[in-house]
């Protein structure tokens, strides 16, 4: 058993490394062929920050394994907005801005509308569905950027400021090296999760939902810590929202178009699938929990962050203890 969690662990930390050295060498390129910075932090970084989820779900999926495929989509969501949300909101709430808000706030709850449709009406995930989230993402990719120019915003000044600092050469082998990081450590993730979740005697699923969402959540977290030290709260509200919807039209399209699965039945409650009355409320409910008073009161209060708190350590516990 020591073994399997040793490379767990070096499983996470491959992961979140990986991304780090992906970004910074995709960002370098990126940079020398001169493309405006608002181009490169809405793809590059933001697609960046989620690969550790992508290939762990991707590398789920190829092995058919559907519990963790679907567990950590569903379980990062819901631990970036009661986790890592909550824990930003609860030290610094801050001011939100509507218009900022709306298309990332509406994008993703279309996009879990049409997952829990799928979820509740068959629960069988096919390929076009997931070719059908994949395409949701390319749209909210190209209107984002479009409503980013549209609005001034990317200048060059940061990108002639970083370009000078790497070589192609180095830029090169840092995303050679990130992609094969992150790579295999979703192999070792998906692997030896597997191998605790049977020695601990519970579910892919929970394991999925929890300790593989918590892992490949880390970017997020140290993204919303970095801003809170630095006084940028709000920040991390943004790169939340946007995780949380390329969990669902990147991660779970992606997988399901590699490898359709259906919604995993190892945990019942009455006789009801646990994914259909615990799961996806609680993703749906900590969501409005946090955007609904942000965008009608372009504000983030306290009492939310410690509920959304109170929420994940509820949601956790029931996952390993009922």
């Amino acid at each position: 058993m020591f073994i399997p969690v040793l490379l767990f662990l070096l499983g996470f930390a491959l992961l979140i490394k990986g991304g780090d050295w992906f970004v910074d060498g995709a960002t370098g390129i990126a940079h020398r062929f001169h493309l405006p910075e608002l181009l490169i932090g809405a793809t590059v970084v933001s697609i960046g920050t989620t690969l550790p989820e992508v290939m762990v779900s991707v590398q789920a999926a190829m092995q058919h394994n559907s519990g963790i495929s679907y567990g950590n989509a569903i379980g990062s969501i819901i631990c970036n907005t009661s986790l890592i949300a909550g824990l930003t909101i609860a030290v610094s709430p801050s001011n939100a801005k509507r218009d900022t808000l709306r298309l990332p706030v509406a994008t993703f709850f279309i996009s879990a509308a049409i997952y829990a449709l799928i979820a509740y009406t068959s629960g069988d995930f096919q390929r076009w569905n997931g070719i059908l989230f994949l395409a949701i993402f390319v749209v909210y990719m190209v209107i984002s950027v479009m409503q980013m120019k549209k609005s001034g915003g990317g200048n060059e000044t940061e990108t002639q400021e970083q370009e000078p600092e790497s070589s192609p050469a180095k830029d090169l082998i840092l995303l050679v090296i990130g992609a094969a990081a992150i790579a295999y450590g979703a192999n070792l993730l998906v692997n030896n999760g597997t191998i605790i979740a049977a020695a601990l005697g519970v579910p892919d699923s929970v394991i999925g939902l929890t300790m593989v969402a918590l892992g490949t959540s880390l970017p997020e977290l140290i993204t919303a810590i970095t801003s809170l030290m630095k006084g940028h709260s709000a920040l991390s509200l943004g790169n939340i929202i946007g995780a949380n919807l390329f969990n669902i039209v990147l991660v779970s399209g992606a997988a399901i178009s590699i490898s359709p699965f259906a919604l995993p039945a190892e945990k019942m409650i009455m006789g009801m699938n646990s994914s259909l009355i615990i799961d996806i409320p609680v993703m749906f409910g900590v969501m409005l929990l946090l955007c609904v008073p942000a965008l009608l009161k372009e504000k983030l209060y306290r009492w939310q962050g410690i509920l959304l708190l109170c929420i994940y350590a509820a949601f956790t516990i029931y996952q390993f203890i009922v």
